[in-house]
């Protein structure tokens, strides 16, 4: 018998000063029972950095053929492909081929680190290819403020990243790499 998803019920308050976006977005987060609580996280983090009306979670790891989250035009163009994890070469070409950018969060420390080492050479080749690195500490705060029912604000400004719940106040830091 598989297991199902776990539901997490989410609204999100997020302040983007460089933006100027201002928005309260609810919705209901599917984790998979092979996701991590910190993998869950960053898909809310990485929603939250570029939130938009059309940005939207997909079926992520119950899918080869798409990505963590997506936004499409609205004639079905892929604006965005926005990806956790640490991919093969083969997924980021995929991605970079028929999106107009790609984002790939890298997370997990020395692992992600060996990761962008790796595959720095063909990253960099992309103009449309960006890699936002999370470290281990972060990723683990972020993890650990995850709840059924969660109600979180993010601000974002030019230098850092705040995500708090009522009791957590958290500075997220980007490492971006590209």
């Amino acid at each position: 018998m598989a297991l199902n998803a776990t539901l997490f019920k989410t609204t999100l308050d997020i302040s983007d000063l460089r933006r100027h976006y201002y928005q309260r977005h609810q919705f209901t987060v599917a984790r998979h029972p092979s996701e991590t609580g910190e993998r869950m996280m960053l898909r809310i983090l990485a929603f939250a950095l570029y939130a938009d009306e059309h940005l939207e979670f997909t079926k992520g790891l119950s899918t080869d053929d798409e990505p963590d989250l997506w936004q499409k035009s609205l004639t079905g163009e892929i604006d965005l492909w926005i990806e956790m994890g640490l991919p093969s070469e083969k997924r980021v070409r995929k991605a970079r081929a028929i999106a107009k950018q790609v984002i790939i969060f890298i997370y997990g420390g020395r692992t992600a680190q060996m990761w962008w080492d790796e595959n720095r050479s063909k990253v960099l080749q992309h103009s449309n290819v960006k890699i936002i690195e999370i470290s281990a500490e972060d990723s683990g705060a972020l993890r650990d403020i995850a709840q059924r029912t969660m109600r979180l604000q993010c601000t974002i400004d030019e230098d850092s990243v705040w995500f708090s719940d009522d009791a957590n106040n958290i500075e997220i830091r980007l490492i971006e790499h590209c």
